[in-house]
């Protein structure tokens, strides 16, 4: 986990860049500055095409040499050469690189062109590659910027360059001087989306990054005889290893090993934290037209072109999640294969353990100068606050977030020993319980847990009467109709069934609840 220090200052090490021939642009670096409190010289624009693609030559002439050229001559950054190892016993070499910085992230706003083109121009040096699958040119924009500090070393830029603070669990490892530059966007279908994205971010600092945590894994095995599905183990084992940090960090964790995706019918609500894979394009609940996402929100989908476009809210991942309130995600923007996209563990890891989405994001990459995308406010930390001030706080104000709250400092004391007998009568006794369907929920999770489950029943049956969102009521009663089906109760079951169908006519579901009450009369 990422240790917080010294070093994550704030607003000032940030510098914004926005296009100058996109009005919107300069707005959403203006808010993001004035909410983070960017420094007005750390704030630059340039002429850049409205495309979200741009030539390699217009890059370097029109994005990455000016950027370097005004960093360095507002102080921000200073060159110098050094004497680094080769790699083989005690030979150096001497290169040209980043040895001071004022600044770590780099934040690209709307309009800023999203994705590097192939130039065949480069084929000599893609030549000198040994692997068919590396040989490309194209890149995501954030990832190319993100080696800027090594632009003056000999290092190729073809293929990929590999991440020198991948891994990393030392905030002070994420540094200009290291080789790395933490880039992520401002963006989105619209400028309104991407404008509010740093509003969302701070909303769950101050008031708490609460909801539940979805996983959908694939269910592939280690002793598949399937070569393709061998290869792609690492994915469900990424999945597998968030959905035990997750759960540790005190959320609700529902993780699925089916091989499908989430299906339309299966009800997400509150949704905090989201990793899934691998449909083409946005699908089941995240194709809805409301999604249930909590301020701060992280969701992300692997997915080969999950940015292919960011500016559209139906087209593959990243611009969809954004368009349905996402805070942050993560995508790519051309073929980056299983092992050069985000390892999830390490992300989740780092992002819920004091990291900021920035470091979280790139210590989980192994290479640089390939496909990633990063969206989202760089500078978000969801867990700020330890759980006990942040519930003081949340109290002194009468925040509705303090039922929350009371559910993760529960969840807290579960990781950490307590047992149910212990922690049900204290929810039974507690006020907030009667005026919250997430903490009668955790309540009657506590009695199924005792193996009461008359009481467990009736009081999941209570959660439904105590203010549920739309879509958590309709977990709920799946949930109390599939309990009612176990514990001999069918007449009960099916009156559950017929309500949830009442209550919700645009259900997709509705054929399958329809199912399940022909079964039971």
């Amino acid at each position: 986990m990422l240790r917080p220090t010294a070093a994550r200052a704030g607003g000032e090490e940030v510098i914004l860049v926005y296009n100058t021939a996109v009005p919107d642009s300069r707005a959403v670096a203006d808010h993001y500055a004035a909410v983070r409190q960017v420094p007005a010289a750390q704030i630059f624009g340039f002429n850049l095409t409205t495309n979200e693609v741009m030539t390699r030559e217009d890059f370097q002439k029109q994005l990455q040499k000016p950027l370097v050229d005004k960093l360095e001559s507002a102080g921000l950054w200073k060159f110098a050469k050094v004497t680094v190892p080769d790699g083989s016993e005690k030979a150096f070499h001497k290169e040209v690189r980043v040895v001071d910085s004022k600044i770590r992230y780099a934040v690209l706003c709307y309009g800023v062109p999203l994705k590097i083109a192939p130039d065949s121009l480069l084929e000599k040096a893609l030549a000198k590659l040994t692997r068919d699958e590396f040989r490309h040119n194209e890149a995501a924009v954030d990832s190319e910027l993100a080696c800027l500090p090594l632009i003056r070393t000999e290092i190729s830029f073809t293929g990929f360059v590999t991440n020198p603070a991948y891994a990393a669990t030392n905030p002070a490892a994420l540094t200009c001087p290291n080789g790395i530059l933490m880039v992520s966007r401002l963006d989105g279908p619209t400028a309104d989306i991407a404008l509010h994205l740093v509003d969302k971010a701070v909303e769950a600092e101050t008031h708490g990054y609460f909801g539940r945590a979805y996983l959908d894994a694939r269910g592939l095995d280690l002793q598949t005889n399937n070569t393709n599905s061998a290869s792609y183990v690492i994915g469900d084992q990424w999945i597998y290893q968030s959905a035990a940090i997750c759960h540790l960090m005190g959320m609700d964790v529902e993780l699925d090993r089916n091989p499908e995706t989430f299906s339309a019918s299966h009800p997400l609500d509150h949704i905090a934290f989201y990793l899934g894979w691998y449909d083409d394009k946005v699908s089941g609940p995240f194709a809805q037209p409301t999604v249930d996402f909590m301020p701060g929100a992280f969701a992300y989908h692997i997915q080969s072109f999950s940015a292919d476009t960011i500016r559209s809210d139906t087209r593959n991942w990243v611009g969809p999640l954004l368009a349905k309130g996402a805070t942050c995600t993560m995508g790519c923007v051309y073929e980056p294969y299983l092992s050069l996209t985000p390892n999830l563990a390490l992300f989740t890891q780092a992002f819920l353990g004091g990291g900021t989405f920035g470091e979280a994001a790139w210590c989980s990459q192994y290479g640089l100068s390939w496909q990633t995308t990063v969206v989202g406010d760089p500078l978000y930390r969801p867990y700020r606050q330890a759980p006990q001030v942040l519930h003081q706080a949340l109290v002194a104000e009468k925040h509705p977030n303090i039922y929350w709250s009371l559910q993760r400092l529960m969840n807290l004391d579960l990781q950490k020993g307590a047992r149910p007998n212990q922690l049900a009568p204290f929810l039974e006794n507690l006020p907030e319980t009667t005026q919250s369907s997430v903490l009668t929920a955790k309540l009657a999770e506590l009695y199924d847990a005792l193996g009461k489950p008359d009481s467990a029943l009736e009081t999941w049956q209570r959660a439904l009467n105590r203010n549920p969102s739309p879509l958590e009521k309709i977990r709920l009663r799946r949930l109390l109709g599939e309990r009612l089906q176990l514990n001999h109760r069918p007449a009960d079951a099916l009156a559950n069934y017929q309500q949830l169908l009442d209550e919700n006519p645009n259900y997709p579901g509705a054929e399958e609840i329809r199912q399940l009450i022909q079964k039971l009369t």
